[in-house]
């Protein structure tokens, strides 16, 4: 794990994270900004809400992009038992010698809201996409620019033989919400 905040301070004035909140920003939202150990993300007011009807099948090798209903606003509700997909307000460029995990944030958690992604490989850069599961039996709302995970870095003592960059990642530089590529 990284040493202390001043490490994430510093390599974000480098440009590791874009735009950045040195503090962390908590009266009246959603935190986010600089954590102890981390950097809490916000999510973009672009949204993928899944809208297939039952007896569809969403298929990762061939994703039909119809099955979703894109919205754009300054929050979401997601559908009891439902997910949306969605990407961080943050542009994100990963040291060679850093992996970055992603929890997410406690005030979603305890409505059933449940954060998912997978891991921030080193040298991966871009938006995150973000799938934001609803466990819980009503709709629940996802504010825009405001805090929706817990981004933790653990620093490895060796740098890597191939990076996500190396090995020329299908997610590399994302801009946007990004469907499953083969």
């Amino acid at each position: 794990m990284v040493k202390n905040d001043d490490w994430i301070r510093q390599n974000a004035a480098q440009g590791m994270i874009e735009p950045f909140n040195e503090d962390q920003v908590r009266t009246g939202v959603i935190s986010y900004g600089v954590s102890s150990y981390g950097y809490d993300m916000r999510v973009a007011d672009t949204f993928k809400v899944f809208s297939a009807s039952g007896g569809a099948v969403f298929d990762p090798k061939c994703p039909d992009p119809s099955v979703f209903k894109d919205i754009k606003a300054d929050h979401c509700i997601i559908p009891p038992h439902s997910f949306i997909l969605a990407t961080s307000l943050e542009y994100f460029r990963i040291p060679r010698d850093i992996l970055v995990i992603c929890f997410g944030k406690s005030t979603y958690a305890r409505c059933g809201v449940v954060v998912n992604v997978t891991p921030l490989e080193p040298e991966w850069e871009g938006h995150i996409t973000i799938s934001i599961s609803n466990t819980s039996p009503v709709p629940v709302k996802i504010y825009s620019n405001e805090g929706i995970g817990q981004l933790v870095f653990l620093k490895a003592s060796d740098v890597c033989t191939v990076s996500y960059k190396d090995k020329k990642g299908k997610y590399q530089a994302q801009r946007e919400i990004t469907l499953p590529r083969l």
